[in-house]
């Protein structure tokens, strides 16, 4: 630094000589700090990208450098791919659709008799092949008018039958007033059957099936009838692929093979209510003989006119003396002894 009395003692030549100087040391400091910093700059993007890019040529004269864009035009588009890839994932990815059942209940068999519908259903639920609950009713009154029973997975049920009851609540609900009213608004069961014929085949048609076989049992309005409460019985089945059947006589999982044989062979429509529960207990023995994942340990229900839904408390079959059918004793293959195996 020059004070200003030594710069007027200075000659002009020397005065533009030394300013001449400033200027040059001045651009030279600039330029090496703009390259030092580009440097560093594109070390972290290599760093980063792991790619190698030739350092930009640096000058000290003047202003002959060449800076390169701070941040590469690749890494930018990189960026902005991963961000906008974020924004739009979806919120199920995490969901798994159920590939198979895994907590299941077996047969369910049901048939119309003189006075209304009957089912028969045991309490078991199976882990696989083990056993894992003996509690569990699989049957389910509806507004008291509708009976829902299911076979297959038991955590489907449990979704179907809140459905069920949110569709039956909101259907028969028209005001406050009308939840504590003593009037029967329930649905008709046929209504409940077409309705889970729909619900079914939409699981089904989406790849993610209720792995269920429904049967739905109630009253139904007489149709072509002055009297708007006279009722006959009902019953129907849908499976899990949205298939709907109504017959008088219906069975589910093994009971379609085991049972479904006999009832055709022994029902009639005017049986009394004595003699289809016990052909009902008749198809129960059966398919707990024959069924690994079936239990002594039932449920019956029914659906009357007069009395509305009725599920009886669990009890145990008698098989005390099934074992000792003739043909359990029989010698089979010329061998002393019961030559059973």
């Amino acid at each position: 630094k020059t004070e200003p009395a030594t710069v007027a003692a200075i000659p002009p030549t020397t005065a533009l000589l030394l300013i001449k100087h400033r200027n040059h040391h001045h651009n030279h400091n600039r330029s090496c700090g703009r390259a030092l910093f580009s440097y560093r700059m594109q070390a972290d993007t290599q760093t980063r990208t792991n790619r190698l890019t030739p350092l930009p040529s640096k000058s000290i004269q003047g202003s002959d450098v060449r800076h390169p864009p701070i941040i590469p035009v690749s890494s930018t588009a990189w960026l902005l791919l991963i961000l906008v890839t974020i924004a739009n994932l979806p919120t199920t990815m995490a969901t798994k659709h159920t590939t198979r059942p895994i907590v299941t209940g077996t047969s369910v068999v049901g048939l119309q008799y003189k006075d209304g519908v009957l089912l028969a259903a045991d309490t078991l639920l199976s882990y696989g092949g083990m056993a894992k609950s003996f509690q569990t009713p699989r049957m389910k009154a509806i507004q008291n008018q509708i009976l829902l029973a299911a076979s297959g997975e038991y955590s489907d049920f449990q979704e179907v039958c809140q459905q069920v009851e949110a569709l039956c609540l909101e259907e028969t609900t028209e005001s406050m007033t009308s939840i504590y009213d003593d009037e029967n608004r329930s649905i008709p069961a046929r209504n409940v059957w077409n309705y889970l014929r729909a619900v079914l085949y939409r699981k089904r048609s989406q790849m993610n099936p209720f792995w269920n076989t429904l049967i739905v049992a109630g009253l139904q309005p007489t149709e072509g009838s002055a009297d708007s409460h006279q009722t006959k019985a009902f019953l129907g089945t849908v499976d899990k692929l949205g298939t709907a059947i109504e017959e008088p006589l219906v069975a589910t999982g093994f009971g379609a093979y085991l049972a479904l044989p006999l009832l055709r062979e022994q029902w009639r429509p005017d049986l009394e209510e004595g003699e289809a529960r016990a052909l009902l207990e008749d198809c129960m023995k059966v398919l707990f003989y024959r069924d690994c994942r079936a239990s002594a340990r039932i449920q019956l229900a029914k659906v009357t006119d007069e009395g509305g839904v009725h599920i009886s408390d669990p009890y145990e079959l008698d098989h005390s003396d099934a074992w000792n059918a003739p043909s359990m004793e029989r010698p089979v293959g010329d061998l002393d002894g019961d030559g059973g195996w």
